[in-house]
């Protein structure tokens, strides 16, 4: 009987063994193909993230604003969709508001450095300086934000607007934000209206000559029609803002 006994043990114990091996192999190939199941999402999410080595930002020709917030500052410019001759262009129609759409994306602008985009106004606003705060109004702007994390003071921003007043080409401190937000001038008074412009700005050489250092990944893509300061009317369009390598 102690022979059986013994005998019954050993192979309860090599049973036990035996199950605790299944079990810890089992294991670890459920985690192997969870981990390449999470590996695969991530490489698919890059890969339409960057396709073609490029970027998207906005898709705003197919209509969608995902990812896209709303950010109220003082009214509600009004952000829809609308068919222009065969495009599809987000509307802004600003009456005495400031209102913006805000994405957060981070980018890699040594890796992607060019930032792309199409815009147009439909009207200009009167004349004032846009340096003060009583003029610090646009009929459209792109912002590209920096973020300072829990140091908010090392936040910083380039405002690529549509002057009213400025030559293109002028940059100058923001009038509320100052020193940390640049406004740069990629178009003024002197360009037509009801017409698309197609804007490419290398966005890292900008951010290392408006800031003097380097900047290497961006937070923050936004996008503001408004008119609250100067209590104007304006409409302006955009197209699709993209990221890209070259």
């Amino acid at each position: 009987m102690a022979v059986v006994a013994i005998g019954l043990i050993g192979i309860l114990v090599e049973t036990t063994v035996m199950k605790l091996m299944f079990r810890y192999i089992r294991a670890r190939v459920t985690l192997k193909v969870l981990f390449y199941f999470f590996l695969s999402i991530i490489l698919a999410c890059i890969a339409q993230a960057e396709t073609g080595g490029t970027i998207p930002v906005g898709k705003f020709s197919s209509g969608g604003l995902e990812g896209w917030e709303e950010k109220l500052f003082n009214g509600k410019t009004s952000y829809v969709f609308v068919q222009l001759g065969d495009t599809t262009a987000l509307k802004a129609d600003s009456k005495a508001s400031a209102s913006g759409l805000v994405k957060k994306i981070t980018v890699d602008i040594k890796k992607y450095p060019y930032l792309t985009w199409r815009w147009r106004v439909s009207n200009r606003l009167g004349q004032m300086d846009e340096k003060q705060k009583s003029g610090d109004d646009y009929a459209a702007r792109i912002y590209v934000v920096v973020s300072g994390g829990l140091f908010f003071w090392n936040t910083k921003a380039i405002n690529y607007v549509w002057s009213s007043n400025l030559p293109k080409g002028t940059s100058w401190p923001n009038a509320f934000a100052g020193s940390s937000a640049r406004m740069y001038a990629i178009r003024s008074s002197d360009d037509q209206l009801e017409t698309w412009y197609e804007e490419k700005r290398n966005v890292y050489e900008d951010f290392r000559k408006l800031f003097g250092s380097e900047v290497r990944y961006i937070h923050v893509v936004a996008l503001m029609t408004d008119t609250d300061n100067s209590e104007g009317k304006v409409v302006s369009y955009y197209g699709d803002i993209t990221f890209s390598q070259k």
